[in-house]
């Protein structure tokens, strides 16, 4: 049953099948979520830096470290998964890939509160060539940071420490960073 309804955000109930009631955030407008981890000549990883309103609102962080990300089919009909992995990468970091790797395409970051999946990919980019400045971030990111792979845990924990939320995907793409199974 639909609750309240906007634009890009649903706020919906259901019951579970043991009879138990459920409110959910559902995106109508959107068929998946790509995230995509930007990995430029085998060693450094590109993340964002971001403010997020409703972390600041609540007090909860300053500031969140993230990956390039978007909606798949929100502004483009037709847009497939892999279009909007190219797009989002274009346009958070101005970077063009020259192979994607997906990864997974289930991720649920909060199942008990949104419908959501999420896609993981890895952009694997050989040289570190910014085709253009990144066209559009949706006025959230602060800064675009390149990390070198063997001391993210360590820079991830600084950020922490210094009032940054990790986001969810972020560090469920970080798994598959040395995935020696699927190279």
């Amino acid at each position: 049953m639909l609750l309240y309804d906007t634009k890009y955000l649903q706020l919906k109930s259901t019951k579970s099948k043991s009879g138990s009631d459920w409110v959910y955030a559902h995106r109508p407008n959107a068929k998946d979520v790509v995230v995509i981890l930007p990995l430029i000549n085998n060693k450094q990883v590109l993340f964002l830096i971001e403010e997020r309103p409703p972390l600041q609102a609540e007090g909860i962080a300053k500031y969140s470290i993230a990956l390039p990300a978007g909606l798949v089919g929100d502004e483009r009909l037709g847009e497939t998964v892999e279009d909007a992995i190219n797009s989002e990468l274009m346009e958070e970091a101005g970077l063009k890939a020259d192979r994607i790797e997906i990864k997974t395409r289930k991720t649920a970051s909060s199942p008990g509160c949104v419908s959501e999946t999420v896609t993981i990919a890895i952009a694997y980019i050989n040289e570190y060539n910014i085709i253009k400045k990144p066209v559009s971030d949706g006025g959230v990111i602060v800064d675009r940071v390149l990390v070198d792979k063997n001391n993210i845990r360590n820079w991830l924990k600084e950020q922490e420490e210094n009032g940054a939320a990790l986001t969810a995907q972020t560090l469920a793409a970080l798994f598959y960073l040395e995935d020696k199974e699927n190279p």
